[in-house]
């Protein structure tokens, strides 16, 4: 992997949390759901991604890339015709990355009832034209909740690089088996 490139410390001053939030709201429509009339998973997903990428973006002021979408929970189903919004705000800014945390509201356009039904973490890495990743600011968070968000997203970070060194030595393991057993004599 290439070294980060040196950004500009002027587009390195610190930002709050406040100065990258982002929101987006949608009409379900028909194509938009399954044959039970709920939103399907995968464009509720899409949304999220879409909305954390617009924090990243205002956080980065760069290209920003999604690298994984570290946990997603589905709590309620959002029906045909209902409204939803997502809010989107950059957790903790590590190097070259981003955590954003998105939630998710559903309304029901007849009643006017809220509720929460989904929540994900996503990381965005920031590059520029050629692909290269670059320096983030730091993130400044201003309340306690920002606080918690902020603490917690360097320890889901943490966990997110144990998996990952796991999943290299599984793979290492596993590719060292295969030659292990190509190099056998074939039986007799």
């Amino acid at each position: 992997m290439n070294p980060p490139e040196v950004t500009p410390a002027s587009s390195l001053i610190p930002r709050t949390v406040a100065n990258s939030q982002s929101e987006m709201t949608e009409l379900i429509l028909p194509n938009d759901t399954n044959v039970l009339g709920n939103l399907l998973g995968g464009r509720l997903m899409h949304y999220i991604d879409m909305t954390g990428a617009m924090a990243a973006y205002r956080h980065a002021r760069t290209y920003i890339v999604t690298a994984a979408m570290d946990h997603i929970d589905f709590i309620q189903p959002v029906h045909l015709g209902n409204l939803i919004t997502l809010k989107s705000s950059v957790n903790r800014a590590f190097n070259t990355s981003m955590e954003v945390g998105v939630k998710v509201w559903a309304e029901d356009t007849q009643t006017g009832a809220q509720q929460h039904v989904a929540s994900a973490f996503l990381v965005f890495v920031a590059i520029n034209k050629e692909g290269r990743r670059v320096r983030v600011p730091e993130v400044i968070p201003e309340t306690a909740e920002e606080q918690r968000h902020y603490a917690d997203a360097l320890l889901r970070r943490e966990h997110r690089i144990a998996e990952a060194t796991r999943r290299k030595q599984e793979k290492l393991a596993h590719a060292a088996l295969e030659d292990a057993e190509a190099a056998e004599p074939p039986a007799q």
